[in-house]
């Protein structure tokens, strides 16, 4: 039996994921939820949605759901969650998980209350190349002990106050919507930080435009990022250690070349390239989790998801950024 999905915003994720649960025989998009009914009704004609309501209470009141993909701005994720869940829907919500830690933990207690599945959309933890990544990294250990990630991600966007990436309203910034990709991806590899240097640029609506860190373990191991709304710095990583170093060229995460560089000179490349956006892989995850009866993902787990906004707390802290909902 296919697992009907349900759509929780019409906006550009929402497409994309979308597009991509059409490559998934075994998920049936049934219905989509917008503010505005024209809204659905255009989304529903686009991706062949047979359900369109015209607000998200109506969405999350249809029985015949079973699970919400929630893809509203971060500043809507608990309320938007907590809908769907309360409604008795698993839930796959947009990262990060909600705007801070306190709210992160609101969401994880409803649906561990509600005994119902719920999952941060990390959407690259889940892409074939990361399988790779863990296989020569931990497995393998073609690298010795890893004593360094350093990754950046950006985009250059044009200054627009009411967009969401720089509107504190809807927790614009560079950091919850970019940074959260590094820093996840050093959970992923190393844990939660030992010790945290950041720096950050503040712009005139008070949301971080760009945002850099070194997280300092104390086996030794760092991480270094970067994170900006207003510059493309290359979108690249690099993992290195005694034995070599791991390069991943721009848009490793849409398939393109991962190089490996061994110390005595010699190389390798490979590619994992796919169909569709790379959204379908944690769709499918989030499936296998809920034929096999769980409440939460192995993978992607929620105590790690509440501790990775507990560093974006203490980073936004340091930067005096908050948004209008935590005063």
């Amino acid at each position: 039996m296919p697992i009907n999905w349900g759509i929780l915003g019409t906006g550009t994720i929402a497409r994309l994921v979308a597009e991509d649960l059409q490559l998934l025989p075994d998920a049936a998009l049934t219905a989509v939820g917008s503010r505005a009914q024209e809204r659905a009704e255009a989304f529903g004609d686009t991706f062949g949605v047979p359900r369109r309501y015209g607000s998200y209470a109506a969405l999350v009141a249809d029985a015949d759901l079973d699970l919400v993909y929630v893809a509203t701005p971060h500043s809507e994720h608990l309320a938007h969650a907590t809908m769907a869940l309360e409604a008795g829907h698993a839930v796959l919500c947009e990262k990060p998980l909600a705007l801070n830690a306190a709210q992160a933990k609101r969401l994880i207690d409803t649906a561990r209350r509600h005994d119902q599945f719920l999952m941060e959309a990390m959407w690259t933890r889940f892409l074939p190349v990361m399988d790779d990544v863990h296989r020569l990294v931990r497995e393998q250990r073609v690298l010795g002990d890893v004593h360094l990630l350093r990754a950046d991600i950006g985009v250059a966007r044009s200054f627009d106050p009411d967009h969401r990436l720089f509107n504190p309203a809807l927790g614009g910034g560079a950091l919850l919507d970019l940074g959260v990709y590094p820093i996840a991806f050093a959970f992923d590899l190393f844990g939660p930080p030992d010790a945290v240097h950041s720096s950050a640029v503040v712009g005139e609506t008070g949301v971080d435009e760009q945002c850099a860190a070194v997280f300092r373990y104390d086996n030794g191991t760092q991480v270094v990022w970067h994170a900006s709304v207003r510059a493309d710095p290359g979108r690249t990583c690099v993992l290195a250690g005694p034995k070599g170093r791991l390069h991943g060229t721009r848009s490793w995460w849409k398939g393109a070349p991962f190089e490996l560089t061994r110390n005595d000179g010699t190389t390798a490349a490979w590619a994992r390239p796919y169909e569709g956006n790379g959204y379908q892989f944690e769709a499918a995850h989030v499936m296998r989790c809920l034929r096999d009866g769980r409440t939460e993902s192995p993978v992607m787990p929620l105590d790690e998801s509440h501790a990775l906004l507990q560093t974006m707390d203490a980073l936004r802290a340091e930067w005096g950024v908050t948004y209008p909902q935590e005063t």
